[in-house]
């Protein structure tokens, strides 16, 4: 089911509910929306394909924080095919993606190119690229085998539960931090969780 830490974490807020990737699961798996998503992703056929960060991470923050769910401001879906390097298929998968489930900000993108927009080495696979991206309760994804939800936390699950913003080690550097503060300020974070901790 997960990658990462499993077990008992501190919880965030007082809540001793939400202490493992467990939790999560049950989120995700009782939210039919988010479900609706999942299933559509699955029916477009892409490999090894997940669907990470804010889809994640600000369903568990809103949950813990007793705040009803904002539409995304999109849905990232992250698949792994090195024999597929043109961008143009993933504009094709998000067109296919728009008939099975209209309306849905579809961000659908092959992790086998895009070391060569951040600068990295190549990634051995989807979970290798989500766990540098920008902070470690970003680093987690869920994707569906079979009707069930598998989650993965690259970096453990205590920062997401405990609502911590953390840099990933790809960004445990100053200018990394910096990025990490600059998306703190622009997404509005701080503004929608009150309880953020902000270790970076």
């Amino acid at each position: 089911m997960t990658r990462g830490d499993p077990g008992r974490v501190g919880a965030a807020l007082g809540s001793p509910g939400w202490s493992c990737a467990q939790d999560v699961v049950g989120l995700i798996e009782s939210d039919p929306e988010a479900m609706r998503v999942l299933r559509a992703t699955a029916g477009l056929g892409l490999p090894d394909w997940w669907i990470g960060a804010g889809f994640v991470r600000n369903r568990v923050w809103d949950a813990i924080s007793e705040l009803p769910a904002l539409p995304p401001r999109d849905v990232d879906v992250a698949y792994f095919d090195p024999q597929e390097r043109d961008p143009r298929a993933d504009a094709r998968a998000e067109a296919r993606a728009a008939t099975l489930l209209p309306g849905v900000p579809w961000e659908i993108r092959n992790q086998a190119r895009m070391h060569l927009r951040t600068g990295d080495g190549p990634y051995l696979g989807t979970l290798d690229a989500i766990s540098r991206w920008p902070e470690t309760a970003t680093c987690v994804a869920v994707t569906l085998r079979g009707d069930s939800v598998h989650l993965v936390c690259c970096h453990g699950v205590a920062d997401l539960v405990g609502m911590v913003v953390r840099p990933s080690p790809a960004f445990d550097h100053p200018a990394g931090h910096a990025k990490v503060r600059e998306r703190v300020t622009a997404k509005g974070w701080r503004g929608r969780w009150a309880g953020l901790r902000l270790e970076v």
